[in-house]
Formats: structure tokens, sequence, C-alpha cells
């Protein structure tokens, strides 16, 4: 899988950072390398606390997990 990071200048200095395919998942950064960085942990952060969420309102129900490759 593939995700899209899009980096804005703002006037200010430095970048703005979102991921296009994963909403909640942006970020700033002074330079460019620091908004990538950010970004990556956003990334985690956003699929980690929606993993939590999903657990918890299954929580006493039974379901069937398994992995999801994406593939183009």
């Amino acid at each position: 899988m593939q995700l899209t990071a899009v980096f804005v200048p703002v006037p200010e200095g430095g970048y703005v950072a979102f991921v296009e395919e994963l909403p909640g998942a942006n970020t700033q950064g002074a330079t460019i390398e620091e908004a990538r960085e950010n970004l990556r942990e956003a990334v985690t952060l956003v699929i980690e606390s929606n993993r939590e969420l999903a657990e918890q309102s299954l929580q006493g129900q039974t379901v069937t997990r398994e992995p999801l490759e994406l593939m183009r």
C-alpha cells in the first residue's frame, strides 16, 4: 500500500503536511524533512487510535479479523 503525502509551504515558514487518503493524518514542520518525519508519526498514531476505537466498539461481539493487503 502506498499513501500520498502532501507538503504545503506556509508564508510564515515551514510546511503543513497531510496524507490525502487518511483523514486526520496531518502535521507541520520547520523543514520538509521535519514535516515528513512528523507525518510518519501522525499516520502511525491515527492508525493505532482507529484500531483502539474499533476494538472498543466491538468489545463483547464475535468478529472475524484477518490481515488485508492492498495491491494495485
